[in-house]
Protein backbone atom coordinates (compact mmCIF):
# COMPACT_ATOMS: atom_id res chain seq x y z
CA UNK A 1 0.00 0.00 0.00
CA UNK A 2 2.93 2.36 0.60
CA UNK A 3 4.05 1.87 -2.94
CA UNK A 4 0.60 3.05 -4.16
CA UNK A 5 -1.08 6.04 -4.76
CA UNK A 6 -0.51 8.70 -1.68
CA UNK A 7 -4.12 9.52 -2.15
CA UNK A 8 -5.63 6.07 -0.62
CA UNK A 9 -8.04 7.29 1.93
CA UNK A 10 -8.16 10.19 4.84
CA UNK A 11 -8.18 8.54 7.83
CA UNK A 12 -9.78 11.59 10.26
CA UNK A 13 -11.24 8.55 12.48
CA UNK A 14 -10.37 4.93 13.40
CA UNK A 15 -12.02 2.35 12.68
CA UNK A 16 -13.83 4.22 9.72
CA UNK A 17 -17.71 4.21 9.61
CA UNK A 18 -18.35 2.09 7.11
CA UNK A 19 -16.74 -0.72 9.70
CA UNK A 20 -20.08 -0.36 11.87
CA UNK A 21 -22.71 -3.04 12.17
CA UNK A 22 -26.07 -2.92 13.69
CA UNK A 23 -25.13 -4.03 17.39
CA UNK A 24 -27.73 -6.47 19.04
CA UNK A 25 -28.71 -6.42 21.41
CA UNK A 26 -28.24 -2.55 21.39
CA UNK A 27 -26.40 -1.26 24.53
CA UNK A 28 -28.34 0.73 26.44
CA UNK A 29 -25.80 4.02 26.97
CA UNK A 30 -26.14 4.55 30.70
CA UNK A 31 -24.17 1.33 30.78
CA UNK A 32 -21.59 2.22 27.52
CA UNK A 33 -20.54 5.25 29.31
CA UNK A 34 -20.95 3.77 33.19
CA UNK A 35 -16.98 3.09 33.64
CA UNK A 36 -15.95 6.11 31.51
CA UNK A 37 -14.05 9.30 32.87
CA UNK A 38 -16.79 12.06 31.59
CA UNK A 39 -14.47 15.09 33.27
CA UNK A 40 -13.53 16.41 29.80
CA UNK A 41 -15.35 15.23 27.12
CA UNK A 42 -15.76 16.35 23.44
CA UNK A 43 -19.30 17.32 22.82
CA UNK A 44 -20.46 17.05 18.91
CA UNK A 45 -23.91 18.08 17.56
CA UNK A 46 -24.66 16.77 13.75
CA UNK A 47 -26.84 19.19 11.55
CA UNK A 48 -27.42 17.29 8.23
CA UNK A 49 -28.43 19.72 5.66
CA UNK A 50 -26.76 21.89 3.23
CA UNK A 51 -28.06 24.55 0.56
CA UNK A 52 -26.18 22.14 -2.02
CA UNK A 53 -24.23 18.95 -2.35
CA UNK A 54 -21.10 19.78 -3.35
CA UNK A 55 -19.86 17.59 -5.84
CA UNK A 56 -17.01 16.12 -4.16
CA UNK A 57 -19.08 14.99 -0.59
CA UNK A 58 -19.61 12.19 1.14
CA UNK A 59 -21.10 13.47 3.87
CA UNK A 60 -24.21 12.42 5.42
CA UNK A 61 -26.42 15.71 4.56
CA UNK A 62 -29.49 16.28 3.20
CA UNK A 63 -29.55 19.48 0.53
CA UNK A 64 -32.46 21.84 0.97
CA UNK A 65 -34.62 19.65 3.44
CA UNK A 66 -38.18 20.73 3.53
CA UNK A 67 -38.77 24.10 5.52
CA UNK A 68 -40.67 22.06 8.53
CA UNK A 69 -38.06 19.43 8.26
CA UNK A 70 -34.91 21.59 10.27
CA UNK A 71 -37.64 23.05 13.10
CA UNK A 72 -38.62 18.78 13.40
CA UNK A 73 -35.00 18.26 13.60
CA UNK A 74 -34.60 20.69 16.42
CA UNK A 75 -37.39 19.16 18.34
CA UNK A 76 -35.87 15.54 18.04
CA UNK A 77 -32.10 16.77 19.02
CA UNK A 78 -33.55 17.91 22.24
CA UNK A 79 -35.58 14.64 22.74
CA UNK A 80 -32.18 12.73 22.26
CA UNK A 81 -30.22 15.28 23.98
CA UNK A 82 -32.01 15.00 27.14
CA UNK A 83 -31.62 10.90 26.82
CA UNK A 84 -28.01 11.59 26.32
CA UNK A 85 -27.83 13.74 29.39
CA UNK A 86 -29.34 11.37 31.70
CA UNK A 87 -27.26 8.05 30.53
CA UNK A 88 -24.15 10.20 31.12
CA UNK A 89 -24.75 11.95 34.30
CA UNK A 90 -22.60 14.45 35.39
CA UNK A 91 -20.34 15.47 32.79
CA UNK A 92 -17.63 18.16 31.57
CA UNK A 93 -17.00 19.25 27.90
CA UNK A 94 -13.63 20.38 27.26
CA UNK A 95 -14.28 20.67 23.51
CA UNK A 96 -17.44 20.90 21.05
CA UNK A 97 -17.90 21.21 17.42
CA UNK A 98 -21.30 21.53 15.58
CA UNK A 99 -20.66 20.28 11.56
CA UNK A 100 -22.93 18.26 9.49
CA UNK A 101 -23.89 19.11 6.49
CA UNK A 102 -23.85 22.91 7.40
CA UNK A 103 -25.14 24.39 10.65
CA UNK A 104 -25.66 27.55 9.38
CA UNK A 105 -28.42 26.16 7.13
CA UNK A 106 -30.55 26.51 10.04
CA UNK A 107 -31.92 30.37 10.59
CA UNK A 108 -30.76 32.70 13.47
CA UNK A 109 -33.54 31.39 15.53
CA UNK A 110 -33.49 27.77 14.81
CA UNK A 111 -29.49 28.42 15.51
CA UNK A 112 -30.73 30.36 19.13
CA UNK A 113 -33.14 27.10 19.77
CA UNK A 114 -29.87 24.37 19.10
CA UNK A 115 -27.40 26.24 21.51
CA UNK A 116 -30.46 26.35 24.34
CA UNK A 117 -29.92 22.65 23.63
CA UNK A 118 -26.54 22.67 24.17
CA UNK A 119 -25.91 25.20 26.85
CA UNK A 120 -29.53 23.80 29.15
CA UNK A 121 -29.64 20.17 28.34
CA UNK A 122 -26.01 19.47 28.22
CA UNK A 123 -24.42 22.22 30.26
CA UNK A 124 -21.88 22.74 27.71
CA UNK A 125 -20.33 26.18 29.72
CA UNK A 126 -18.60 28.19 26.41
CA UNK A 127 -16.19 29.41 28.73
CA UNK A 128 -14.34 26.23 29.75
CA UNK A 129 -15.35 24.43 26.28
CA UNK A 130 -13.81 25.42 22.59
CA UNK A 131 -16.45 25.52 20.45
CA UNK A 132 -16.25 25.33 16.37
CA UNK A 133 -19.26 25.73 13.92
CA UNK A 134 -19.06 25.08 10.52
CA UNK A 135 -19.98 27.72 8.07
CA UNK A 136 -20.68 27.96 4.09
CA UNK A 137 -20.44 31.12 1.86
CA UNK A 138 -24.12 31.26 1.09
CA UNK A 139 -25.15 30.97 5.00
CA UNK A 140 -22.49 32.93 6.72
CA UNK A 141 -25.22 35.68 7.26
CA UNK A 142 -24.85 38.67 9.79
CA UNK A 143 -27.72 37.64 11.91
CA UNK A 144 -26.45 33.66 12.18
CA UNK A 145 -22.78 35.27 12.94
CA UNK A 146 -24.26 37.16 15.44
CA UNK A 147 -26.05 34.11 17.16
CA UNK A 148 -22.64 31.78 17.21
CA UNK A 149 -20.50 34.97 18.33
CA UNK A 150 -23.43 35.37 21.21
CA UNK A 151 -23.43 32.13 22.18
CA UNK A 152 -19.23 31.78 22.39
CA UNK A 153 -18.27 29.91 19.57
CA UNK A 154 -14.44 30.27 19.58
CA UNK A 155 -14.01 28.67 15.58
CA UNK A 156 -15.65 29.23 12.51
CA UNK A 157 -14.70 27.01 10.05
CA UNK A 158 -15.76 28.09 5.89
CA UNK A 159 -15.22 25.72 3.09
CA UNK A 160 -14.27 28.02 0.34
CA UNK A 161 -12.16 25.33 -1.54
CA UNK A 162 -11.26 27.66 -4.25
CA UNK A 163 -11.67 31.50 -4.52
CA UNK A 164 -12.00 30.94 -7.99
CA UNK A 165 -15.65 30.42 -9.75
CA UNK A 166 -14.70 28.56 -12.66
CA UNK A 167 -12.58 26.02 -10.26
CA UNK A 168 -15.33 25.98 -7.76
CA UNK A 169 -17.96 24.88 -10.60
CA UNK A 170 -15.67 22.42 -11.90
CA UNK A 171 -15.35 20.67 -8.20
CA UNK A 172 -19.72 20.35 -8.41
CA UNK A 173 -19.73 23.65 -5.91
CA UNK A 174 -21.25 26.62 -8.05
CA UNK A 175 -20.46 29.49 -5.86
CA UNK A 176 -19.96 33.03 -7.18
CA UNK A 177 -16.60 34.99 -5.38
CA UNK A 178 -18.88 38.16 -4.66
CA UNK A 179 -20.30 35.49 -2.05
CA UNK A 180 -17.01 34.08 -0.47
CA UNK A 181 -16.00 37.71 0.07
CA UNK A 182 -18.89 38.95 1.74
CA UNK A 183 -18.78 36.17 4.24
CA UNK A 184 -15.42 36.36 4.75
CA UNK A 185 -15.55 39.98 5.96
CA UNK A 186 -19.29 38.97 7.64
CA UNK A 187 -16.97 36.75 9.72
CA UNK A 188 -14.31 38.61 10.50
CA UNK A 189 -16.76 41.77 11.54
CA UNK A 190 -18.46 38.83 13.84
CA UNK A 191 -15.30 38.97 16.02
CA UNK A 192 -15.02 35.38 16.43
CA UNK A 193 -11.20 34.42 17.75
CA UNK A 194 -10.35 31.88 15.33
CA UNK A 195 -11.11 31.66 11.49
CA UNK A 196 -10.38 28.41 9.50
CA UNK A 197 -10.77 28.57 5.57
CA UNK A 198 -11.03 25.23 3.56
CA UNK A 199 -9.16 24.76 0.34
CA UNK A 200 -8.82 22.09 -2.08
CA UNK A 201 -6.14 21.21 -4.58
CA UNK A 202 -6.35 18.91 -7.48
CA UNK A 203 -9.54 20.52 -9.17
CA UNK A 204 -9.47 19.67 -12.62
CA UNK A 205 -8.20 22.97 -14.57
CA UNK A 206 -6.43 24.29 -11.42
CA UNK A 207 -2.83 25.34 -12.20
CA UNK A 208 -0.02 25.67 -9.64
CA UNK A 209 -0.97 29.75 -10.35
CA UNK A 210 -3.92 29.31 -9.82
CA UNK A 211 -3.67 27.27 -6.96
CA UNK A 212 -1.32 30.18 -5.41
CA UNK A 213 -3.83 32.76 -6.28
CA UNK A 214 -6.24 31.06 -3.80
CA UNK A 215 -3.65 29.97 -1.28
CA UNK A 216 -2.49 34.02 -1.20
CA UNK A 217 -6.20 35.32 -1.54
CA UNK A 218 -6.89 33.32 1.29
CA UNK A 219 -4.19 34.72 3.10
CA UNK A 220 -5.82 38.31 2.92
CA UNK A 221 -8.46 37.57 5.51
CA UNK A 222 -5.72 36.50 8.08
CA UNK A 223 -7.21 33.71 8.87
CA UNK A 224 -5.76 31.56 12.31
CA UNK A 225 -6.21 28.38 10.54
CA UNK A 226 -6.15 27.15 7.30
CA UNK A 227 -7.18 23.47 6.15
CA UNK A 228 -5.88 21.65 2.54
CA UNK A 229 -7.46 19.06 1.17
CA UNK A 230 -6.32 17.01 -1.70
CA UNK A 231 -9.55 16.38 -4.48
CA UNK A 232 -11.28 12.90 -3.39
CA UNK A 233 -13.59 11.53 -6.03
CA UNK A 234 -15.67 9.18 -4.44
CA UNK A 235 -18.41 6.83 -5.03
CA UNK A 236 -21.79 7.94 -5.49
CA UNK A 237 -20.71 11.48 -5.33
CA UNK A 238 -21.59 14.03 -7.98
CA UNK A 239 -18.31 13.78 -9.35
CA UNK A 240 -17.97 10.12 -9.18
CA UNK A 241 -21.12 9.55 -11.10
CA UNK A 242 -18.51 10.85 -14.01
CA UNK A 243 -15.07 9.98 -12.88
CA UNK A 244 -12.94 7.54 -15.03
CA UNK A 245 -12.17 3.98 -13.83
CA UNK A 246 -8.44 2.99 -12.42
CA UNK A 247 -5.84 4.85 -10.90
CA UNK A 248 -4.65 8.13 -12.25
CA UNK A 249 -0.82 8.66 -11.51
CA UNK A 250 -0.83 12.23 -13.33
CA UNK A 251 -3.13 13.32 -10.85
CA UNK A 252 -1.76 11.65 -8.32
CA UNK A 253 1.61 13.76 -8.97
CA UNK A 254 0.13 16.91 -9.53
CA UNK A 255 -1.72 16.85 -5.86
CA UNK A 256 1.13 16.37 -4.49
CA UNK A 257 2.70 19.07 -6.15
CA UNK A 258 -0.21 21.22 -5.11
CA UNK A 259 0.58 20.03 -1.29
CA UNK A 260 3.88 21.11 -1.32
CA UNK A 261 3.55 24.34 -2.93
CA UNK A 262 0.71 25.44 -0.32
CA UNK A 263 2.55 23.45 2.34
CA UNK A 264 5.79 25.91 1.76
CA UNK A 265 3.37 29.06 1.17
CA UNK A 266 2.18 28.57 4.19
CA UNK A 267 4.98 27.81 6.63
CA UNK A 268 6.52 31.24 4.79
CA UNK A 269 3.33 32.53 5.73
CA UNK A 270 3.71 31.90 9.97
CA UNK A 271 1.64 29.20 9.50
CA UNK A 272 2.89 25.97 11.49
CA UNK A 273 1.86 22.55 9.93
CA UNK A 274 0.02 20.22 12.67
CA UNK A 275 -0.66 17.59 9.91
CA UNK A 276 -1.15 17.18 6.35
CA UNK A 277 -3.97 19.29 6.01
CA UNK A 278 -4.28 21.36 9.38
CA UNK A 279 -1.81 24.54 9.48
CA UNK A 280 -2.82 27.02 12.06
CA UNK A 281 -1.10 30.56 12.27
CA UNK A 282 1.77 30.93 15.35
CA UNK A 283 0.36 34.00 16.50
CA UNK A 284 -3.03 31.64 17.14
CA UNK A 285 -1.15 29.02 18.76
CA UNK A 286 -1.75 30.03 22.44
CA UNK A 287 -4.90 31.31 21.67
CA UNK A 288 -6.66 27.52 21.27
CA UNK A 289 -4.82 25.51 23.49
CA UNK A 290 -5.21 22.34 24.74
CA UNK A 291 -8.53 22.72 26.58
CA UNK A 292 -7.88 19.51 28.83
CA UNK A 293 -9.05 17.03 25.73
CA UNK A 294 -6.88 14.53 24.55
CA UNK A 295 -8.46 12.83 21.43
CA UNK A 296 -6.35 9.11 21.67
CA UNK A 297 -7.45 8.97 25.29
CA UNK A 298 -11.16 10.87 26.36
CA UNK A 299 -14.53 9.89 24.88
CA UNK A 300 -17.12 12.11 22.12
CA UNK A 301 -20.79 12.07 22.71
CA UNK A 302 -22.68 12.83 19.15
CA UNK A 303 -25.74 13.63 19.18
CA UNK A 304 -28.15 14.12 15.52
CA UNK A 305 -28.43 11.74 13.12
CA UNK A 306 -25.03 11.19 11.34
CA UNK A 307 -22.73 11.76 14.71
CA UNK A 308 -20.43 8.92 15.94
CA UNK A 309 -19.51 8.54 19.71
CA UNK A 310 -16.51 7.16 20.99
CA UNK A 311 -15.56 5.57 24.52
CA UNK A 312 -13.01 3.03 25.36
CA UNK A 313 -13.97 -0.07 23.80
CA UNK A 314 -17.04 0.44 21.53
CA UNK A 315 -16.96 3.55 18.83
CA UNK A 316 -21.05 4.12 17.74
CA UNK A 317 -23.54 6.02 15.75
CA UNK A 318 -26.34 6.00 13.69
CA UNK A 319 -26.60 4.48 9.94
CA UNK A 320 -24.78 5.61 7.50
CA UNK A 321 -25.25 6.24 3.72
CA UNK A 322 -24.40 8.60 0.72
CA UNK A 323 -26.89 8.25 -1.62
CA UNK A 324 -29.86 10.99 -1.32
CA UNK A 325 -32.45 8.34 -1.48
CA UNK A 326 -30.67 7.09 1.45
CA UNK A 327 -30.04 9.89 3.06
CA UNK A 328 -33.59 11.41 3.22
CA UNK A 329 -34.88 7.65 4.64
CA UNK A 330 -32.14 7.38 7.69
CA UNK A 331 -33.19 11.23 8.36
CA UNK A 332 -37.03 10.27 8.42
CA UNK A 333 -36.47 7.38 10.59
CA UNK A 334 -34.65 9.65 12.87
CA UNK A 335 -37.42 11.62 13.39
CA UNK A 336 -39.96 8.99 14.15
CA UNK A 337 -38.58 7.81 16.73
CA UNK A 338 -39.55 7.44 20.21
CA UNK A 339 -37.45 9.26 22.77
CA UNK A 340 -36.46 6.64 24.31
CA UNK A 341 -34.57 4.97 21.72
CA UNK A 342 -32.17 7.13 21.93
CA UNK A 343 -31.20 5.75 25.31
CA UNK A 344 -28.92 2.90 23.12
CA UNK A 345 -26.25 2.62 20.64
CA UNK A 346 -27.94 1.64 17.26
CA UNK A 347 -24.64 0.98 14.70
CA UNK A 348 -21.06 0.58 16.00
CA UNK A 349 -17.78 -1.36 16.85
CA UNK A 350 -16.14 -2.73 19.84
CA UNK A 351 -12.24 -2.09 19.81
CA UNK A 352 -10.25 -4.97 21.73
CA UNK A 353 -7.18 -4.22 23.21
CA UNK A 354 -5.09 -4.65 20.06
CA UNK A 355 -7.90 -2.10 18.20
CA UNK A 356 -7.51 0.52 21.46
CA UNK A 357 -3.65 0.39 21.14
CA UNK A 358 -3.89 1.29 16.95
CA UNK A 359 -6.33 4.27 17.73
CA UNK A 360 -4.06 5.53 19.77
CA UNK A 361 -1.39 5.19 17.77
CA UNK A 362 -3.33 6.39 14.03
CA UNK A 363 -4.70 9.22 15.85
CA UNK A 364 -0.64 10.54 17.28
CA UNK A 365 1.12 9.05 14.41
CA UNK A 366 -0.49 11.59 11.63
CA UNK A 367 -0.57 14.73 13.94
CA UNK A 368 2.88 16.44 13.03
CA UNK A 369 4.17 16.28 16.85
CA UNK A 370 3.71 11.89 16.35
CA UNK A 371 3.33 9.63 18.52
CA UNK A 372 4.76 9.82 22.58
CA UNK A 373 6.51 6.67 23.27
CA UNK A 374 5.98 7.31 27.50
CA UNK A 375 2.71 8.07 27.07
CA UNK A 376 1.98 4.90 25.16
CA UNK A 377 3.50 3.39 27.59
CA UNK A 378 1.85 4.82 30.54
CA UNK A 379 -1.39 4.45 28.53
CA UNK A 380 -1.02 0.80 27.90
CA UNK A 381 1.76 -1.11 29.60
CA UNK A 382 3.72 -1.95 26.82
CA UNK A 383 6.36 -0.37 24.30
CA UNK A 384 4.65 1.41 20.77
CA UNK A 385 7.79 0.10 18.89
CA UNK A 386 7.85 -3.57 20.01
CA UNK A 387 3.80 -3.68 19.31
CA UNK A 388 3.95 -2.29 16.18
CA UNK A 389 7.38 -3.05 14.51
CA UNK A 390 6.37 -2.65 11.05
CA UNK A 391 6.92 1.08 11.54
CA UNK A 392 10.41 0.42 10.82
CA UNK A 393 9.02 0.35 7.13
CA UNK A 394 8.47 4.11 7.41
CA UNK A 395 11.98 4.82 8.84
CA UNK A 396 13.74 2.51 6.11
CA UNK A 397 11.61 5.09 3.59
CA UNK A 398 12.30 8.22 5.46
CA UNK A 399 8.99 8.83 5.88
CA UNK A 400 9.32 8.92 9.73
CA UNK A 401 12.09 9.36 12.64
CA UNK A 402 12.10 7.92 15.85
CA UNK A 403 14.05 9.12 18.97
CA UNK A 404 13.85 8.38 22.26
CA UNK A 405 10.39 9.43 23.40
CA UNK A 406 8.67 10.15 19.71
CA UNK A 407 7.71 9.10 16.74
CA UNK A 408 6.88 11.37 14.09
CA UNK A 409 6.17 11.22 10.40
CA UNK A 410 9.12 13.32 8.46
CA UNK A 411 7.83 16.43 5.81
CA UNK A 412 7.74 13.06 3.39
CA UNK A 413 5.66 11.21 5.69
CA UNK A 414 3.46 14.19 6.53
CA UNK A 415 2.99 14.32 2.54
CA UNK A 416 1.92 10.35 2.15
CA UNK A 417 -0.41 10.50 5.27
CA UNK A 418 -3.54 9.05 3.13
CA UNK A 419 -1.57 6.24 1.97
CA UNK A 420 0.10 5.37 5.52
CA UNK A 421 -2.99 5.96 7.60
CA UNK A 422 -5.14 3.05 5.43
CA UNK A 423 -1.73 0.87 5.44
CA UNK A 424 -2.07 0.89 9.31
CA UNK A 425 -5.43 -0.15 9.28
CA UNK A 426 -6.43 -3.61 10.93
CA UNK A 427 -7.24 -6.68 9.09
CA UNK A 428 -10.23 -7.04 11.24
CA UNK A 429 -11.52 -3.31 10.18
CA UNK A 430 -10.25 -3.66 6.69
CA UNK A 431 -12.51 -6.78 6.05
CA UNK A 432 -15.58 -4.98 7.71
CA UNK A 433 -14.89 -1.99 5.66
CA UNK A 434 -14.70 -4.31 2.33
CA UNK A 435 -18.15 -5.90 3.35
CA UNK A 436 -19.80 -2.49 3.79
CA UNK A 437 -22.96 -1.91 1.45
CA UNK A 438 -22.05 1.49 -0.16
CA UNK A 439 -26.00 3.17 -0.14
Amino acid sequence: MLDGSPYQGYLYAYPHKSAYRPLRPRPALRDVWAAEPRDALFLYLHIPFCEMRCGFCNLFTRANPPAEQAAAYLRQLRHQAVEVAAALGPAGFARAAIGGGTPTYLTADELTELFSITRDVLGLDPRRALLSVETSPATATPDRLAVLAANGTHRVSIGVQSFLDSEAHAAGRPQRRAEVDAALDAIRAAEVPLLNVDLIYGIPGQTAATWEQSLRTALTWRPEEIYLYPLYVRPLTGLGRRAPDGPDPAWDAERLDRYRHGRDLLREAGYRQLSMRQFRHETALDAVGDADYCCQDDGMVGLGCGARSYTTDLHYSFDYAVSVGEVRAIIDDYLRRPPADFGFAEFGFRLDADEQRLRWLVKSLLRAEGADVRAYAARFGTGLLADFPHLAKLTERGWAAVSDDRVTLTDEGLAHSDSIGPWTVSDRVRDAMAGAVLR
